[in-house]
């Protein structure tokens, strides 16, 4: 059984696989080396483990992992991975949107893809039919948005996302809810649809902290799957235990 760590800028997750199958996720604030050892107990047959975070890593947990799993990688930009990356500056792509491609090759192999991860920022990233990492795009997320006009702005508030807004905002409030949430939709929608027209077989995924609030709202045709991630992690922890 196989543990996989992800650490991210607003929440840190943890699933347990076996055979490939996600047995349990937890999404929780941090992970301690104390909350690692009730995992272990509860699951006293994980003896592969992989850790990505976007932080330094706590060195008790990192200790702990090393001690209590036969086989431990922390993902990192030298760590192998089962597909070419085309990238070119490799040591500043997120490696999330790396596992994230993983992932998306790991559900639907033989296809293009087009991730979407949808969190604190948004990525695009565009993986070809021979498994190649071709690169993305990184533009600020909904709740970033939301925050950098209140930050930026002397007068305008501080707003929160809502299910419900007009096309038109016919108060501040209302203007800000109605660009920041239409602005998206637009956004990720357009992109879809240039990535479609010269890539017509490409499956679209949408993933990250957002997607719920984005699945229903796009006109596009999309495969949503919040654990994408955690997928590609897992693949890619396999695939480097294969090798050794």
């Amino acid at each position: 059984m196989n543990l996989v760590i992800d650490i991210g800028n607003s929440q840190t997750k943890v699933a347990v696989f076996d055979s490939g199958e996600i047995v349990q996720t937890i999404c929780m604030d941090t992970l301690s080396a104390h909350r690692l050892d009730d995992i272990k107990r509860i699951y006293p047959e994980l003896n592969r483990a992989i850790l990505s975070s976007v932080a330094d890593v706590d060195q008790e947990l990192l200790n702990t992992l090393k001690k209590k799993f036969e086989y431990f990688i922390e993902f990192n930009h030298q760590t192998a991975v089962p597909i070419e990356n085309l990238y070119e500056s490799k040591e500043t792509l997120g490696l999330d949107r790396l596992a994230a491609a993983v992932g998306g090759i790991t559900l639907f192999p033989g296809s293009s893809l087009l991730v979407i991860d949808a969190g604190t920022a948004i990525t695009f990233d565009l993986i070809d039919v021979n498994s190649r990492f071709l690169g993305g795009n990184i533009s600020p997320g909904l709740e970033t948005r939301f925050r950098a006009l209140h930050k930026f702005t002397k007068k305008l508030p501080k707003i929160a996302r809502g299910d419900q807004w007009p096309e038109i905002g016919r108060t501040t409030e209302e203007a800000i809810r109605a660009g920041v949430q239409n602005g998206m939709i637009f956004e990720i929608d357009g992109m879809i649809d240039h990535i479609v027209k010269n890539w017509p077989d490409c499956q679209v995924i949408l993933t990250g902290g957002d997607s719920f609030f984005f699945d229903k709202k796009l006109k596009n045709t999309i495969f949503v799957k919040f654990e994408i991630t955690l997928i590609g992690l897992n693949r890619i922890l396999e695939y480097n235990a294969e090798k050794n």
